[in-house]
């Protein structure tokens, strides 16, 4: 949609799953997730660079799955956060993890803890985004990347595996996150689990004012 990248995980089905003290329904939604996350921060496990481009807010699970990515474009307006915080959860599908890698522990304990939104700008000066453009130029930024790192493509391989074996981020430790993500939600309390309902609302508008011709 104009304007919007992801807004990130099914609120309405985590929710009802809560409601229904469903642990396996949440195991199954945040496995499936991490592993899908996974296997983009690999790869594929394929001779190749994995790259996104964003161009509207990218938020909780969006900034997740952008963040698993090894090239982030962003343009200009995009904007990023995790506010799982403000209902009393956190940021369960490899953020912490994917931005103690990008920038460091302590940008990614402060950026969980915060629930505020950031700017691409200011993503880009802490080095969580690789190329910033402006507005509308997204795909053409990706494509001058492509063009000026065309015979360095088996040295940014390299560099990447080489990051990938110094710092390495398992699917265990995707899992593990998880199982302390599925715990922490079961634990929600009523008030906790009507903020979350507030925010499906906000997305549910937000989605019909950017279908609105």
């Amino acid at each position: 949609m104009p304007g919007v990248w992801n807004l990130g995980g099914d609120l309405r089905l985590i929710v009802d799953l809560v409601r229904r003290n469903d642990r396996e329904g949440l195991e199954h939604y945040a496995y499936r997730s991490v592993h899908e996350l996974h296997t983009n921060w690999v790869s594929l496990n394929l001779p190749i660079l994995t790259a996104v481009i964003i161009q509207g807010d990218a938020l909780g699970g969006g900034f997740e799955a952008a963040l698993s990515s090894n090239l982030i474009v962003a343009e200009k307006r995009a904007r990023f956060g995790l506010p799982e915080i403000l209902f009393n959860l956190f940021p369960g599908m490899g953020a912490y993890s994917f931005l103690a890698r990008r920038a460091s522990p302590a940008i990614a304990h402060s950026m969980v803890m915060s629930g505020r939104i950031y700017e691409a700008e200011e993503l880009h000066k802490l080095g969580i985004i690789d190329v910033l453009a402006e507005d509308g130029k997204g795909e053409e930024a990706f494509y001058d990347y492509v063009a000026k790192n065309a015979g360095r493509h088996n040295a940014h391989r390299a560099i990447l595996s080489s990051r990938q074996q110094i710092n390495p981020l398992t699917l265990k430790e995707l899992q593990d996150v998880a199982d302390i993500w599925v715990d922490t939600a079961l634990a929600l309390s009523r008030t906790d689990i009507r903020k979350m309902e507030r925010l499906v609302g906000a997305q549910d508008r937000q989605r019909a004012r950017v279908q609105t011709p």
